[in-house]
């Protein structure tokens, strides 16, 4: 569900409703069982919840648990998540843990700035040392827009490359498309209208009303990202080519904001 207090303060700062004592009770079993394994392991790793769950807006049984960290390897995130949604199958969709490094934070490039609007608007820490500390409010512009997704460009060439892979399913692979696309177009919708928004769903009805062509092709891109619409290979090349929904969006978005330099 959307975060209904997300949107730009009257002094223009990014403003969320992203809070610790928001959260649900139902999930408090997922955050304890991956802060304990956490716990066990050695060099202080930090641990964040995102997404519904710290938002309040999330529902036992069909919403994800997702959790940040700095200092965890990618291996050791992916295996942790994979044990955390067996385990509470039944309480929600699935646990994913995205893996952060230190350095990830650090610097004036446009995936840093991101990272750190991210981190300080959008995550609720739990445990470990708090990099949330020292991090200011950010404004709501089109640099934290595009730290967000600045990257959509490079995600279009890897999912060209990828869609043909017989070992990604076309269902997995339109899901990850959908998602980035669509949080991309919330950027646009975010420069375009002076406000901001991550709401995927109210970002392509905004942007089917500023680019009316786009209309249909955006309304595939939210059935797919929740899973009421599993894409067809030729449907996801058809949406990856040149000209295809993806590539109007990446264009959009470069032409009115800027993609990463770096």
């Amino acid at each position: 569900m959307p975060d209904p207090v997300e949107g730009i303060s009257p002094k223009g700062m990014i403003v969320t409703g992203a809070r610790r004592e928001g959260v649900p009770q139902a999930f408090e079993p997922v955050l304890s069982a991956v802060g304990d394994e956490l716990s066990a392991m050695a060099g202080g790793v930090s641990l964040y919840v995102y997404g519904s769950v710290a938002t309040g807006t999330a529902r036992v049984g069909s919403s994800d648990v997702d959790f940040l960290t700095v200092g965890l390897p990618a291996a050791r995130a992916k295996e942790l998540g994979m044990l955390m949604s067996d385990r509470f199958a039944t309480l929600c969709r699935g646990v994913e843990l995205a893996p952060a490094q230190p350095q990830d934070l650090i610097g004036e490039d446009d995936a840093a700035y991101g990272n750190r609007v991210f981190l300080r608007h959008y995550c609720v820490h739990l445990q470990g040392p708090d990099r949330q500390a020292d991090l200011p409010t950010f404004r709501a512009d089109a640099r934290a827009a595009r730290g967000f997704n600045g990257d959509i460009a490079r995600h279009l060439r890897h999912w060209r490359a990828e869609v043909n892979d017989a070992d990604q399913t076309s269902a997995v692979l339109g899901r990850g498309v959908a998602r980035k696309t669509l949080l991309a177009v919330a950027g646009l919708v975010s420069v375009h209208d002076t406000t901001w928004t991550t709401d995927r769903e109210g970002a392509a009805a905004r942007w089917s009303v500023v680019d009316p062509p786009l209309s249909a092709p955006l309304a595939s891109l939210v059935a797919w990202s929740e899973g009421r619409l599993q894409p067809t290979r030729d449907e996801l090349q058809t949406a990856l080519s040149g000209g295809g929904v993806v590539d109007r969006v990446a264009d959009a978005f470069e032409s009115s904001i800027g993609l990463w330099r770096n």
